[in-house]
């Protein structure tokens, strides 16, 4: 029996908005998603969501210039798969009286709904189980359990494939524009089976979706008071400019199959907040999600929504390799290695971006994309955060340092690093700063999209200078394929200097890190005359009145300290209170970070209020607007907070650290990960830290500051 952490229902979210729920139940597992609308009304906002499919648009600009991004790329909306129709022998059709209930079971992955439906004067109960496939990733299970409370007749049970109301474009860019461009055509096989198949016009994408009913897609049956009918239909949803596969699986067998996955799924990446089932549920809720959205094909990634809605247009952002290739690259690595995959796959157009922008070796990687060429039209957030570039080249060597998977740099992993190297060495310039000859990047906007085309973004310049050093490393590791790659040693040897001489803003007066080389020249935003109703800021500012004021979306600075958690503890100390105080975490990405450097300074009552935002985030919605999708990067944030925060597991110097933080309200924490082929379980009290090895061979770790040789459970004393 799945245990009460491991189910998600009505009384665990925030509202019964339609959009909001629809996006909260959504299910799916890399390839499609379905939003878990009303079955029996049509709407707008519920339906299919593939990832990878797009259609491209012109980008109307008033005022164009070269090299701008030329068409937008935005995932459409496909018919909505759990839409079934029942009528009366009179034409009559039951429409949605009450919704009884919703429950996601996150150990199965099945959602179970109970609705009650009426044709305007006799009832019927209905009951919905769906689940997609996991392993196979092309097929659904629905299943309708149709009972009568009080009516007597002949009911008519319909399944079709209607294409979603359009909407009016909105004026939030966080929302996707409409895709007018579709053309589609229906099939009827038998009469069992309905085909559809779409396809874009400018993109020239296809996909199919099918539906086959057991009793027919058109079913006529007899209902009687506390009679009950059960009517099942696999859905099918092709890959992209795939043709459908003949035989379709059973519903059973999908039902078996995501089963089989979760709990394998679980196996490796469970977390355990003891004595707190709603934590636990919300976390658990978090992980099941972030890891339905991941592609799993190396051609496709993580949209910003996920697979639960089509907000930002489904584009792929920096927020795959910062927030969620870590859980991945930790638990799933398989996982990890695909998603890093898809980014090599685009590096030919990386190579053409970088060629626009002036720059003639390496690459840079488009800011927000599907195909990966640059889909952003407002280029001082978008293609001047090139900062991705670094994200890239840490998530390559963080994937390396855990797996220790050499044949993924060989093929893949060592060309991301090079390429990279060679963008930061072409587009930096050298100039005398504080009486030195130094290395900067100018023009440039940091992950804070609050504080824009600015010089020598510290974050960017610490990425740089990472990826720099790193890339000249391991092309000494892996010298013969470095030189397949075209490197010679006087070219690692100028990233080796070049890295040491990269400049990295610091206010002697603050003693801290300065975001920006004139951040602290800048006016501190009027905070205390801002209305609380006009948060976020970006939607009620114009972005030069915000870029004039020290104000931060989200971490900056403080995001880079995380990442190489190198500074004094002091230092960090008032970094932390300085950049928390112009904070307004207008991004979902900000509050996770706080949380764990705030664990890292040992103020846990800090670390766990930030936590809950982030942990509860959608299912309280904090933002305001989960209805366009789940905040897919928050999800893959709230594990960070707790197993590099609360958990403490890091590697750094050659080695895999475990440093207890266990917040002083919870009893007890359960974190399971991989590491170099090893399951690992750890639990932390706050007596002890004590170390499982589940499955594979022997490891040394650094558990609190102690060399430990893991073999079995072992035990660690504060």
């Amino acid at each position: 029996m799945t245990v009460p952490a491991m189910l998600l229902s009505l009384n665990h979210v925030a509202n019964r908005d339609a959009a909001y729920l629809e996006t909260i139940f959504a299910l799916s597992n890399g390839h499609f998603g379905l939003r878990a609308g009303d079955p029996f009304t049509p709407s707008a906002t519920a339906g299919t969501i593939i990832n990878g499919l797009y259609e491209t648009t012109p980008i109307q600009y008033g005022e164009s210039a070269f090299g701008y991004a030329t068409h937008h790329q935005t995932t459409p909306l496909l018919p909505d798969l759990r839409q079934i129709e029942l009528t009366t022998t009179t034409g009559t059709t039951f429409k949605t009286q009450t919704l009884v209930d919703k429950t996601l079971d996150l150990e199965t992955g099945q959602l179970s709904e109970t609705w009650r439906v009426s044709d305007g004067h006799h009832q019927l109960l209905v009951t919905l189980a769906s689940v997609v496939s996991q392993q196979e990733q092309t097929s659904a299970s629905l299943v309708y359990t149709i009972q009568s409370v009080d009516f007597t007749g002949e009911l008519t049970i319909n399944k079709s494939l209607t294409a979603p109301a359009q909407q009016a474009d909105s004026d939030d860019p966080r929302q996707s524009r409409q895709v007018q461009t579709l053309t589609t055509t229906t099939e009827h096989p038998d009469g069992n089976t309905i085909a559809m198949s779409i396809r874009t016009e400018h993109s020239d994408q296809s996909i199919d979706l099918q539906l086959q009913a057991d009793t027919g897609l058109t079913t006529h049956v007899t209902m009687n008071p506390g009679a009950t009918f059960t009517y099942q239909v696999v859905a099918q949803v092709s890959q992209i400019n795939t043709v459908m596969p003949a035989v379709s699986a059973t519903n059973i067998a999908i039902e078996e199959d995501a089963k089989a996955y979760w709990h394998e799924f679980w196996n490796s990446s469970d977390v355990t907040i003891e004595a707190n089932p709603e934590l636990n549920r919300a976390i658990h809720y978090n992980l099941f999600q972030l890891a339905a959205s991941a592609g799993r094909d190396g051609r496709t990634n993580i949209p910003a929504k996920g697979l639960s809605g089509t907000g930002y247009e489904g584009h792929y952002f920096w927020d795959t390799e910062m927030y969620m290739l870590p859980f991945f690259t930790y638990t799933n690595p398989a996982i990890a290695k695909q998603l890093l995959q898809y980014r090599h796959s685009i590096l030919p157009q990386a190579k053409q971006r970088a060629r626009t922008l002036g720059v003639d070796h390496g690459a840079l990687f488009a800011w927000r994309t599907i195909n990966g060429e640059e889909a952003s039209a407002y280029y001082p957030a978008g293609t001047a955060q090139y900062h991705i570039d670094g994200d890239i080249a840490y998530a390559v060597d963080r994937y390396y340092n855990i797996t220790g998977d050499h044949e993924f740099m060989v093929t893949t992993g060592l060309e991301l690093m090079i390429e990279t190297a060679r963008f930061w060495q072409d587009f930096g310039n050298w100039s005398q700063i504080n009486g030195k000859r130094q290395f900067g990047f100018y023009d440039v906007t940091g992950p804070d999209e609050y504080t824009a085309i600015v010089n020598n973004n510290y974050y960017t310049n610490r990425l740089a200078k990472f990826n720099l050093q790193r890339a000249a490393e391991l092309v000494t590791e892996f010298a013969d394929q470095a030189t397949v790659l075209g490197v010679k040693a006087d070219e690692a040897d100028q990233w080796h200097q070049t890295a040491d001489s990269v400049y990295l803003p610091y206010s002697e007066e603050r003693q801290i890190n300065e975001q920006d080389d004139s951040a602290f020249q800048k006016p501190v935003w009027p905070f205390e005359t801002t209305p609380k109703q006009n948060y976020p800021l970006l939607l009620h500012y114009h972005p030069l009145n915000i870029y004039r004021y020290q104000v931060n979306k989200q971490a900056d600075t403080l995001l880079a300290d995380y990442l190489f958690m190198d500074l004094p503890h002091a230092q960090l100390k008032r970094e932390y209170a300085y950049y928390e105080a112009i904070t307004t975490h207008d991004s979902s990405l900000s509050r996770s970070i706080f949380s764990v450097l705030a664990a890292q300074l040992n103020d846990t009552k800090k670390a766990t209020d930030y936590f809950m935002d982030t942990a509860q985030m959608d299912l309280v919605d904090l933002q305001g607007n989960a209805s366009d999708g789940l905040h897919v990067a928050n999800l893959g944030g709230s594990w960070l907070s707790i197993a590099t925060g609360f958990g403490g597991i890091q590697f750094k110097d050659q080695c895999l650290h475990i440093d207890n933080h266990l917040p002083t309200a919870w009893p007890a924490l359960t974190i399971r990960f991989c590491y170099r082929g090893r399951l690992l379980a750890v639990r932390y009290t706050h007596e002890s830290t004590d170390v499982a090895l589940i499955k594979g061979e022997p490891v040394e770790l650094m558990v609190n500051g102690k060399r430990q040789q893991i073999t079995t459970a072992e035990r660690s004393s504060h």
